[in-house]
Order: C-alpha cells, then structure tokens, then sequence
C-alpha cells in the first residue's frame, strides 16, 4: 500500500498543466469598421473588397479638389491679365496672387496634414494591438528567438516613426509653407534655399528611417529564422530519442502543434494586412488625389508667365507628396512586419 502510495504521489508532481491559447486578431477600428471585409475568400479578393469599397468613396474629393484647382487658374489667369495692362505695379500684383493662393490652399492642406496625422497614429495604436499576438503566434510555432527580434526592432521603428512625424515632420510642414509662401511673394533666394533644405531634410529623413528598417528587418530574419529553426529540429530530435517507445509518436505530435500554431498565425496576419491596408488607403487616396490636382495644376499655370504662382503651387503639391510619404512609411513598417512573422521561421 505504501508502494502505491509513492507512485501516485510521484505521478502526480509529474503531472503537467496543459493549457491552449487562441490567437485572434484585434479588431478593425471604428474607422474602417465598412471597408474589411468579414469572412474574405483570400487575401486577394478582401483586398479587392477595400480598394473597390475605398475608391467608391473619393467623389466629394475630386469634386473639392477640382474646384479648388479651377480657382486658383482664374487668380493666376486674372493675374497674368492684369500684368498686360501699362501702369499697373506687377509687385503688388504678384503679390495679391500668392495671397490669394494661399489662402485657398492653406486651409485644404491644413486638412490633409491633420488627415497624415490621423492616419499614422491609428495605424501605430492598431500595431500595438496586433504585433503581440503576431509575436505570440510565432512563439508557439517554435520562433521564439525571431518573435523576439521582430517585436522589438518593429515597436522601436514605430515608436521613433510615430514622434518622428507627429513632433518634427509635422510641424517642418508647416515651416516649409511658410518659407514657399515667402519666396513666392518677395524672391529672395535665401528664403528659397532654407525652404529646399527642409523639404530635403524631411525626404530624407523617412528614406533613411526605411533603410535602416528594411535592413534590420531583413538580417533579423535571416539569422533569427535559421536559429529558431535548428532549434525546433533539435528539440524534435531531443523528444524522439529520450522517450523511449512513444518518443516518434510525441515528435509527430509537436510537429503538429508546430503546423497549427503556423496556420494560426497566418491567419492572424492575413486579417492583419487588410486591416493596416483599409487604415492606410482612404487617407492615402485622398491626399494622393490633392496631390495630382495641384500637379496638373502647376502645368497649367505655368503656361500663363506668373512664374511665383506656378512655382508656390508646385510647392503645395510637394507638401502633398510628403503627406503621401509619412503615411506611406508607417504603413509600410507594419505591412512588412507583419509579413515578416507570417514568414516565421525562415
């Protein structure tokens, strides 16, 4: 009887508590709650779904954009007119121009900037809520040392992308108006070369924020995925040697465990892509639709010799360009990190 009693007390310290852990992805923010689809077929035909559903929407900004657009051809056509005229003061005439189009554009822009930081704050909270269960879903796969990498390398870029653009680039917007606006109205070059810098000081910036990005990114899971994956190969080896007789059954099972956890990561990701692609895209539409407006714009003005006001016009569309740019970044840092732990193991 004391025999017995020994045994069931050492089975049961050697009992183990078996728990299981589902992986959903966060939910879509408010936001987009209409674009993302439920239940997609593939990741293909959901993202069909969002740019269908997305570009379905775009009207009232094409129709803004053009009206603003036709404004700003009848100011520098009515200026150009006027430069025609003998005794008319073409200072106070190029200068009325530009006020006149800065004031129908700065209060648009003013938007769109808003819009851009709207934008990258909402996909930075939402990869806050998505990367830990992408990181948990890697882990449980058997990628725990590429899990980790991932993550961190991921929430820093984020959180340096997210001031970056919220505290600097922002405001040099801004800075960048002004000094365009500056120029246009008094040709000083000085005013001009200080706008250019900053213009190249902010490009710049987000072109070596994704390189550095990219690159961590791609060593990362180079090293990482060889590393997790030889560790999973040696565990498995490691249970089908020390167990005797049931030892292959309990490696088969792991592997099994392993392939399900990689099906549900992959799911969580390919929910996740579309949710990042319905944030990123309305925002990205309508700022990329202000941006060709004033383009073609600038082309047209140009034709009518009121160099200033073609120029400030070019300048605006340039603002949009770096709009395009910073939404562009966040949501490609999250696009790609995600991407990166469906890949998983190398």
């Amino acid at each position: 009887m004391r025999k017995v009693l020994m045994i069931l007390a050492i089975i049961a310290c050697l009992v183990m508590p078996i728990g299981a852990v589902e992986f959903t992805a966060p939910t879509a923010p408010d936001s987009v709650q209409g674009l993302v689809p439920i239940e997609p077929e593939s990741f293909g035909q959901g993202l069909w779904s969002i740019v269908k559903t997305a570009l379905q929407g775009i009207r009232p900004d094409i129709v803004d954009a053009l009206e603003i657009c036709l404004s700003l051809i009848a100011v520098v056509m009515l200026a150009s007119v006027l430069n025609t005229f003998p005794g008319k003061s073409k200072a106070v005439i190029k200068f009325a121009c530009v006020l006149s189009i800065g004031m129908l554009l700065l209060g648009q822009t003013n938007t769109m900037v808003h819009l851009c930081a709207d934008t990258v704050t909402e996909l930075s909270e939402y990869g806050k809520l998505l990367l830990p269960v992408m990181t948990g879903a890697l882990a449980a796969q058997g990628g725990t040392t590429g899990a980790s990498a991932l993550y961190l390398g991921t929430m820093v870029f984020d959180t340096f992308l997210g001031s970056l653009i919220g505290n600097l680039l922002v405001p040099m917007v801004y800075l960048f108006l002004a000094m365009a606006i500056a120029n246009a109205a008094t040709g000083e070059s000085l005013v001009k070369k200080i706008g250019d810098f900053i213009k190249w000081l902010m490009t710049w910036g987000l072109k070596i924020a994704l390189y550095v990005f990219t690159g961590y990114m791609s060593i990362t899971g180079v090293i990482t995925g060889t590393a997790d994956a030889a560790a999973v190969k040696a565990a498995k080896l490691a249970i089908s040697g020390a167990v005797p007789v049931v030892g292959g059954i309990l490696s088969d099972a792991s592997e099994t465990v392993i392939l399900s956890a990689g099906l549900m990561k992959s799911a969580v990701g390919v929910y996740g892509l579309l949710v990042v692609t319905a944030i990123w895209i309305t925002p990205f539409i309508r700022i990329g639709i202000q941006y060709l407006a004033l383009k073609l714009t600038a082309a047209i003005c140009s034709t009518f010799g009121v160099k200033e006001a073609s120029d400030l016009i070019e300048d605006f569309s340039g603002t949009m360009g770096l709009l395009l740019g910073m939404t562009g970044t966040v949501s490609f840092l999250l696009l790609i990190s995600t991407i990166c732990f469906m890949k998983g193991m190398g």
